[in-house]
């Protein structure tokens, strides 16, 4: 079932891991696994680098699977002299459905800031895909008592400029910087309670109907074993899964979390 018309979506994040053979054969292997039921149920995306969307795109294409792929990152410019970035009319034209904005990783590894995040979101959006904004805050800030301040003003600048419209379509990604590749997870209440303020600031600047209708995900050491838990919660519509997407087994029945763990 779908929570207030949001249909859930989990979206496999492939990082700097597989060639363009590996993510082949991952996406055959994902391809060969997932039924129709699976793709009814949950929209089912991989992120793979760069340098395999073209082969990802070809497989996906090629055999009409439903599978649905995007990109990982994006650059704010729409062309010019920017050596090593790849522009949203580059990806557009890939078929990418969904590009991640603000990762983590991307703002503490390449320093990138809440005004270049918010850029990038508009380069996605111009280009007619979907971003997918990832907010988060580090153990530090968790400590204290502004964790929600602290991932709602990067919600707000990421959204800046945008329409209602535009924001409907978007999908935010909460993933906790401290959950992120440490095995830590967050409490389903604790997800909850940040999601359910980042929908609730969503309501607040562009409307409730948009604030209904964007879908939020939760991402920090997703795994089959928890992922029922957080599912359970009512305002996350998904999970953004790192380093459990490179086991198809383990990413199919992240996918199928209703099944095999009702």
């Amino acid at each position: 079932m779908t929570k207030g018309g949001r249909k859930p979506l989990i979206a496999g994040n492939w990082k700097m891991h597989n060639n363009h053979f590996e993510a082949l054969a991952l996406t055959q292997q994902l391809a060969f696994r997932l039924t129709a039921k699976d793709y009814d149920a949950v929209d089912v995306v991989v992120l793979p680098p760069f340098t395999s969307l073209r082969s990802v795109q070809t497989l996906v294409q090629g055999d009409k699977l439903r599978l649905r792929y995007g990109a990982q990152d994006i650059s704010p410019h729409a062309d010019g002299a920017y050596t090593g970035d790849v522009s949203g009319r580059m990806l557009a034209k890939l078929g990418c459905g969904f590009v991640l904005a603000g990762h983590s990783e991307r703002r503490h590894y390449h320093g990138e800031d809440d005004a270049l995040v918010g850029a990038k979101v508009r380069a996605i959006v111009a280009n007619e895909m979907a971003p997918v904004l990832c907010v988060g805050e580090p153990l530090s800030v968790r400590r204290g008592d502004e964790y929600l301040e602290y991932c709602l003003r990067q919600l707000d600048a990421g959204t800046d400029g945008l329409s209602a419209g535009q924001a409907s379509g978007m999908i935010v990604a909460y993933e906790p910087i401290w959950a992120i590749g440490t095995g830590e997870v967050a409490a389903p209440e604790d997800a909850q309670e940040v999601c359910a303020a980042i929908r609730q600031r969503v309501s607040g600047r562009h409307g409730p109907e948009v604030g209904a209708a964007v879908r939020i995900l939760y991402g920090g050491s997703v795994k089959p074993d928890n992922m029922p838990g957080i599912m359970a919660q009512p305002d996350i519509d998904g999970a953004l899964v790192g380093g459990a997407s490179l086991d198809y087994e383990g990413f199919v029945r992240i996918c199928r979390y209703r099944e095999t763990y009702a």
